[in-house]
């Protein structure tokens, strides 16, 4: 099994600046080549950077990235994600035009999709539809990290303002 170069993990990461990012269009950066991330325990794996959630400020608070699969040059039509949001942070309140399915693994936490808001706990799963306000939340003692699945191109998401009464 061929593992992922560390050389590649780190190029191709520092061109990552959001949890919006596209992969690359450059085709000679393209790489379908089988790969293994093996876990380190800790909701960390070999290969695969913690990023910043977003490089821009605001909106959102204590949340970590992980791209396992999308920041390598992948072809795969989806990119899998782990994020991790410490208590009392919370993801961006936004909205975009591509949907999105969220998987807990860590913790729990809360979700609000569109007016309601849902609990998530171990294995709990999300789906995003498109155009649908949505944001992560953790209001509790413990990390939540849950995996995030994403289409490979989507658009940027747009941040919504709060809306009253939530």
């Amino acid at each position: 099994m061929k593992r992922a170069n560390p050389s590649n993990t780190k190029k191709n990461s520092e061109h990552a600046p959001s949890c919006d990012w596209r992969s690359p269009r450059n085709k000679g950066a393209r790489d379908d080549s089988n790969r293994i991330y093996r876990y380190k325990g800790n909701f960390r794996w070999s290969g695969v950077k913690t990023e910043k959630y977003k490089q821009k400020d605001g909106g959102w608070s204590a949340i970590s990235r992980n791209v396992l699969i999308g920041n390598q040059g992948e072809t795969c039509k989806f990119h899998l994600r782990y994020f991790e949001i410490e208590p009392d942070g919370y993801s961006s309140l936004e909205r975009h035009r591509h949907e999105h399915v969220v998987v807990c693994i860590r913790g729990k936490g809360k979700i609000r999709i569109g007016e309601k808001t849902y609990s998530l706990n171990y294995l709990d799963t999300a789906y995003v539809a498109p155009d649908t306000v949505h944001q992560l939340a953790n209001p509790y003692d413990e990390p939540f990290g849950f995996f995030c699945i994403v289409n490979a191109k989507r658009d940027r998401p747009k941040p919504v303002k709060k809306i009253s009464g939530s």
